[in-house]
């Protein structure tokens, strides 16, 4: 087997680990978002037991990865792209991390009424997911556009937050009694909000894995 066909298949495999990876944590961030609006406890707990799947697949692809490094030797833009997955693997990990913190705090949340319906968190996870989706299919397409357009649907997210905090502060204030239960909620969309930034990550590091720049979205 020649190097180049060799380095190829070990690149491919790694590509497959961080779909599936990818493809997992969307289903994950649903079951975390239907668990807290059914105040579901069996799928909440289930979320939690399952973040151990997710660590062991980081650190199998970092393993991987660092087996390819030393028996290919890649440079140029093999190189990157092996880079790119060391990094892309941590922010899918932090994603599931996040699914786990949520899902902790839906058990916290199961027995109580809900200070008010549940309106923009389902909006806000919604938007999550989709732009981790985007995000699956910008790593498998290559594509800096698509790319790019995920770093710009951060705001999104971030305007989503902005709201929740503001809705929850006046209801503290008016209802001191649900002071609790605010702050519970206000850490699940403070989560939401940092699973964002993780995805956006990821669409970044997409972006230089083609284009061997870091992307600044401030441009």
């Amino acid at each position: 087997m020649s190097y180049r066909t060799a380095l190829d298949n070990d690149l491919r495999t790694l590509h497959v680990q961080i779909i599936k990876m990818g493809t997992l944590i969307e289903k994950s961030i649903d079951d975390t978002i239907q668990a807290l609006i059914n105040q579901d406890v069996e799928m909440a707990k289930q979320v939690i037991e399952g973040d151990d799947r997710f660590d062991d697949m980081e650190r199998l692809i970092e393993s991987n990865c660092v087996s390819v490094i030393a028996r290919q030797q890649p440079v140029a833009s093999d190189l990157r792209k092996i880079t790119s997955i060391l990094k892309i693997v941590t922010d899918l990990e932090r994603i599931a991390d996040h699914c786990s913190d949520v899902s902790k705090l839906t058990l916290h949340l199961a027995k109580e009424e809900y200070v008010k319906p549940l309106i923009d968190i389902p909006k806000m996870s919604k938007q999550v997911k989709e732009m981790l989706k985007l995000t699956i299919d910008c790593y498998i397409d290559l594509d800096v556009d698509k790319g790019k357009r995920i770093c710009k649907e951060d705001d999104i997210v971030d305007n989503y937050y902005k709201s929740i905090r503001e809705e929850l502060e006046m209801i503290m204030k008016e209802r001191p009694g649900t002071v609790r239960q605010c702050i519970d909620f206000l850490l699940i969309a403070k989560y939401l909000e940092r699973m964002a930034d993780h995805i956006t990550n990821v669409a970044e590091w997409v972006i230089y894995s083609v284009e061997g720049e870091r992307y600044d979205r401030t441009e």
